[in-house]
């Protein structure tokens, strides 16, 4: 399985989202940008997207919810080390609460994955990431290895979310 990303304003979003509304594509807004996620076996109908091979996941992503991306810099030789424990430590996850669907994305053409999970709420996941030790090790990429053997830079989180909302404060629950 394949997840294909594009960005671009929500109309533009919207319009190819309606466009192609027998594939399997998810509409994510985010403060700054609006995200088109195309999950298939198949070529992707986007001209330039960002590719990923989905390596786990649980569930099917919903256009709901909340949606936390970690972007995750890994060199290639550190690429097994990091996939063989983010796979066990993920394994934990299926029975967290609030949590609806998550993928383990490896890149095609880049250096970062993406850790992609979708929440019921931004409530659920503030409750997992405050009490639950595996978030603060995503956050500070210290996934079970030391940080310099395996990470290129810094991870970063994107959050989205999967209705659109009358602001983005509001659609990310930044009240």
């Amino acid at each position: 399985m394949n997840i294909y990303m594009t960005t671009g304003t929500p109309q533009f979003m919207e319009k190819l989202h309606q466009k192609y509304e027998n594939e399997n594509m998810y509409i994510l807004y985010g403060i700054n940008e609006t995200l088109l996620l195309h999950e298939t076996e198949r070529k992707t109908v986007f001209q330039t997207p960002r590719k990923y091979e989905v390596v786990d996941g649980l569930n099917e992503l919903q256009q709901a919810g909340f949606f936390t991306f970690y972007h995750i810099p890994v060199s290639d030789e550190g690429r097994p080390v990091f996939e063989k424990n983010i796979l066990q430590r993920l394994g934990g996850m299926k029975d967290q609460t609030g949590l609806m669907a998550y993928r383990i994305l490896r890149p095609k053409k880049s250096e970062t994955y993406i850790i992609l999970f979708q929440w019921t709420n931004k409530r659920a996941y503030d409750i997992w990431k405050k009490y639950d030790p595996f978030a603060y090790e995503l956050e500070h990429f210290s996934v079970g290895v030391k940080k310099d053997n395996i990470f290129n830079a810094a991870t970063y989180i994107t959050t989205y979310s999967g209705a659109k909302q009358k602001n983005n404060e509001e659609r990310l629950g930044h009240n």
